[in-house]
Order: C-alpha cells, then structure tokens, then sequence
C-alpha cells in the first residue's frame, strides 16, 4: 500500500492503494483481459520487470487480485474497478485531448489494437497487416499483426509470413484514428493512410477492428462546450 492520508475518506483509502505509480494501469491490462506476467508488461513497456512484479504482489495482498499459476486474475473486488476504469478512459479522452510526441508509441497501439480485432470479420485462414510508420525511427518503424482463427499475434520483426495487406500512416494519425478523433474513411479519403494490397482486402481493413469504448466519447466540441 502507498502512504497514507490518515483520513476515513473512502476516495483517500482508496487512493492510498491505486494512485501509486503504475498500479492503476496493471489494473487496466488485467481488466483488458491480461493474465500473464509478460503479458501485463506487454501493456506498460516503459516499467522495469522488477517494479511490475512488485505492484502485482501488492494488488494480490490488497485482495484485488489472486494469483492462480502463472496467472494473475481479478477478483471480484478487482473486478469492482472496471467501471472506475472506464469513467476514467471517458473523462481522459473527453478533457485531456492534448497528446505530446513522447505519447506516440507504436508498441502501444499495435498492443491495444491487437485486443481488439474482430475475429468474425478477417478472412478465414492466416492474415498478416503489415503497420509502416515512416515517421518513427527505423527501430520501430514497421510492426506486423498475425491474425489466425484462434490468435492474434504481434511482432516487431519479419515473422517470415507473406503480407496480405500493408498500412502506412504517420504514428499520429493512426493513433487518431483508434482514439476516434479521425475516421478511418476522411484518413483514407486524404491519403493520410494508405492501404496496399488486394481491393477486397484493402475495403475490409477498417471492419476488422472493434475501436475501444472511449473511441465514441463526444468532445467538447462536439457537446457545444468549451473545453
């Protein structure tokens, strides 16, 4: 547990566990279906393996979550966030509209976007989206999404599998794009993406992914208020 406030408070005795750097944002992988260690890591890149398992086991100790295995779960008291969470996603993305260069990560939006693929809408059999970024550094410039019936699979390097379709895009735009702030049709209608590879493959991209919750929140402009 974090410091305390010494105040009866519910916010305040609630806030001593889940405004401790990182520990809301493990709490959000395992809400979006993460149960592995590396896995949860895969969702917090930028936090050091020793730190990570060290706010796990705080989260099992506070009865927010129980470990099975080599598994972490939620329990129902964890499970009680959920809503917390999202209320949080909607107010962030309603109000704090404003994302810097160092909130651009690849990693990120390839990770997100791999949790939510439509199953139902891909192509049967094995379909790769091959993502360019020509505006990030060559090091995380190209990412490839590997889609199977039962899978869905992201890499940082060639897996060696033939490209059904490749995307390209600035990180930003794409980053819009999933947040809901850019359409996928005005991104395409103004060459911002571009799609490559076969006609009936090419339409389908923007049907194989479910956007996330948030990606529908109005903005303030939109609710004719000011930010």
């Amino acid at each position: 547990m974090g410091a305390s406030y010494y105040q009866f408070c519910p916010v305040a005795k609630a806030m001593e566990l889940l405004d401790e750097r990182w520990t809301l944002l493990i709490v959000r992988e395992l809400l979006a279906g993460s149960e592995r260690f590396n896995e949860v890591r895969r969702g917090v890149p930028r936090m050091s393996p020793t730190l990570l398992a060290k706010r796990l086991n705080q989260l099992v100790r506070a009865g927010i979550v129980e470990k099975r295995d080599d598994r972490y779960v939620l329990t129902p008291a964890g499970e009680e966030l959920r809503p917390v969470a999202e209320a949080l996603a909607v107010w962030g993305v309603r109000w704090i509209g404003e994302l810097g260069e160092l909130d651009l990560d690849p990693k990120l939006l390839l990770w997100d976007m791999r949790r939510n693929v439509d199953s139902g809408a891909v192509p049967e059999g094995r379909t790769v989206l091959l993502f360019r970024f020509p505006d990030v550094p060559p090091a995380n410039r190209r990412w490839w999404l590997v889609v199977t019936a039962d899978n869905v699979d992201v890499c940082d390097h060639d897996p060696g599998h033939e490209v059904s379709v490749t995307v390209t895009a600035p990180l930003r735009a794409m980053i819009e794009i999933w947040r809901g702030d850019l359409a996928w049709a005005d991104a395409l209608r103004a060459g911002t993406v571009e799609v490559e590879g076969p006609e009936r493959l090419r339409r389908g991209v923007p049907t194989w992914f479910t956007l996330p919750p948030y990606a529908g929140v109005p903005r303030p402009h939109q609710m004719g208020e000011s930010a």
